[in-house]
């Protein structure tokens, strides 16, 4: 599962990267977390950011309870699922990043946090969103991340990853006309030499800090603040 990414790029390197205009509302983010609300970009609004909470509570489920998310939707669930392959067709996002976070586990109570950065620097994540409402009638915008099983340089670390795009790819992945098929064959293997990873300070487990200081090299440590001889 990925739980954690960055996009820290500034506003203008996002205007030339993706095509799109100036958000005043954006802020960098050096810990993007579930519930926090984050910038993606819609295939029905591609012209800028739409501003949603990461996590969405699931349909195929009763209780559409608000502490009910799911951050991660794998790729191999979206043919089985019949609302995964309508949120494919009519619910499409990118999620733009700098970089993702994954932990290794080193014992069952245990793991150390990892950066995995994009030679590219700033690339977008596949991802769906959905409209709901919680008990109160409160409507929420939220979204999930598409993951797919790790190249060979994730899985050292963990195994999945997300499904990460260049900008041809999001072109396709923005066009509302494509097709079921186009859209699944875009999710491809992420080059393994094209990705940059380090251990970083475990200060990352916690959602509150957001500092840049997050994604440079650390000491190989766990959640708890021990050392590890295990990278």
């Amino acid at each position: 599962m990925i739980e954690r990414y960055a996009i820290h790029a500034s506003m203008q390197q996002l205007v030339t990267r993706f095509g799109i205009e100036d958000s005043p509302a954006y802020e960098p983010q050096y810990n993007a977390a579930p519930a926090k609300l984050l910038p993606v970009i819609t295939h029905q609004s591609p012209q800028g950011f739409s501003y949603f909470y990461w996590g969405i509570a699931p349909q195929w489920t009763r209780n559409k309870a608000v502490a009910e998310r799911i951050i991660n939707t794998r790729v191999e669930w979206i043919q089985d699922k019949p609302v995964l392959r309508k949120a494919l067709m009519r619910y499409r996002c990118l999620i733009p990043a700098n970089g993702f976070y994954a932990w290794k586990k080193i014992g069952k109570k245990s793991a150390v946090p990892w950066f995995f950065a994009p030679k590219q620097k700033l690339v977008s994540f596949a991802g769906t969103w959905e409209e709901y409402d919680d008990a109160e009638g409160n409507s929420f915008h939220t979204f999930s991340m598409l993951t797919m099983p790790a190249n060979a340089t994730v899985g050292s670390v963990t195994d999945r990853m997300p499904v990460i795009f260049n900008a041809e790819q999001e072109t396709v992945w923005l066009n509302p006309r494509a097709t079921e098929l186009q859209l699944l064959a875009l999710v491809t293997p992420y080059p393994e030499n094209d990705l940059s990873h380090h251990t970083v300070s475990p200060a990352v487990f916690t959602p509150q800090f957001d500092k840049p200081s997050l994604i440079l090299p650390a000491p190989a440590a766990d959640q708890h603040g021990n050392l590890t001889l295990f990278d």
